[in-house]
């Protein structure tokens, strides 16, 4: 899916680790009793797990990665179009949006939503969904790395533990898709959603000074909307724009249920939560998205959950986890 800033800075806006595709506002402020923050929290989680699923459903359906990832782009575009216009009207163009910072956040957005999302649609063709969110689980650690390799930022050997620790249970949940699918399979599906989770990593670093100097809501915007027009474009190119009178009212709904359940609602909830909770307790909470795309893939694709995929599941949230609530301990402090 992914910290666009620091959790606890105030204003600054974040991003969750239930998916790192969409930046939430963070705020300080509390409002109503802490269990409705965690309540919005977990179903914010929840909602974005099902992204796996409900592709995987597309797929079933005969429909390729880039028509359902044009459909999902252009069915929630305008949603994050709207919410950016909105913000300009309301406090005006920021002095800081010249042409340069367009043009910066546009290609920033064609990396972290189009480029990320394509290979993460490319990667669920080959291997399974909790598979899929197990690796793009691990992308704060991807943040860490790229951070001091390439932006000058501290590098902490607790992210090398980290590392081991979720690549260790990823190794385990590999084994069990290459006996499903493949080695072929399950290697270039690896590889495909890892880049994704490499490619948002390195959006975050990118899209940090930016959103600083614009706001969350209008570099959503901008970044949305380079992306969607990507993805259009793309479609054009390689298939045959006729198709889209052709397909069916069911690859159509599943589009719908992507782009809102997968994608525009929990997005919302999740900005809800961070206006009752930490940035620390969401983290927390966030650990149910892997559990959650388990437990869908098991009860809608009928896939068998095995010890393996148990203690895989629990490496990499302890990796993960361990290491995302050190780090905001620390930038709260």
């Amino acid at each position: 899916m992914r910290d666009a800033a620091r959790p606890g800075s105030g204003d600054a806006p974040t991003t969750t680790d239930a998916d790192p595709e969409v930046i939430v506002e963070a705020r300080p402020e509390r409002a109503g009793p802490p269990w409705i923050g965690y309540a919005l929290a977990a179903a914010g989680a929840i909602f974005f797990s099902s992204k796996g699923i409900l592709i995987k459903f597309a797929y079933a359906e005969g429909v390729d990665p880039e028509t359902l990832l044009a459909l999902r782009m252009g069915l929630a575009v305008p949603v994050y179009v709207a919410i950016g216009l909105a913000a300009v009207a309301r406090t005006g163009r920021p002095a800081a949006l010249d042409r340069k910072t367009f043009a910066a956040a546009f290609a920033i957005g064609l990396l972290g939503y189009w480029f990320a999302s394509y290979v993460d649609f490319l990667g669920l063709a080959y291997i399974s969904a909790p598979f899929e969110r197990l690796i793009l689980f691990t992308y704060p650690l991807f943040t860490v790395l790229l951070g001091a390799a390439f932006f000058h930022q501290p590098f902490r050997l607790k992210a090398l533990a980290a590392f081991g620790l979720s690549y260790a249970g990823l190794a385990l949940v590999f084994t069990k898709d290459m006996q499903v699918a493949g080695l072929a399979s399950a290697r270039t599906g690896s590889l495909l959603v890892l880049a994704s989770a490499v490619a948002f990593a390195l959006y975050q670093l990118l899209a940090k000074g930016y959103i600083g100097r614009i706001g969350p809501k209008l570099f959503t915007c901008i970044a949305m909307t380079a992306a969607a027009l990507a993805a259009l474009l793309q479609f054009a190119l390689v298939r045959d724009v006729g198709v889209i009178p052709t397909l069916s009212g069911k690859i159509w709904l599943i589009a719908a249920l992507i782009a809102v359940i997968g994608t525009i609602l929990p997005s919302f909830l999740l900005s809800a939560a961070l206006h009752r909770i930490s940035a620390q307790a969401n983290a927390a909470i966030g650990t149910v998205s892997p559990v959650a795309t388990l437990i869908f893939a098991a009860a809608f694709l009928g896939e068998r959950v095995s010890s393996v995929d148990v203690i895989g599941t629990a490496l990499v949230l302890a990796g993960v986890g361990w290491f995302t609530l050190s780090e905001q301990r620390k930038a709260t402090r």
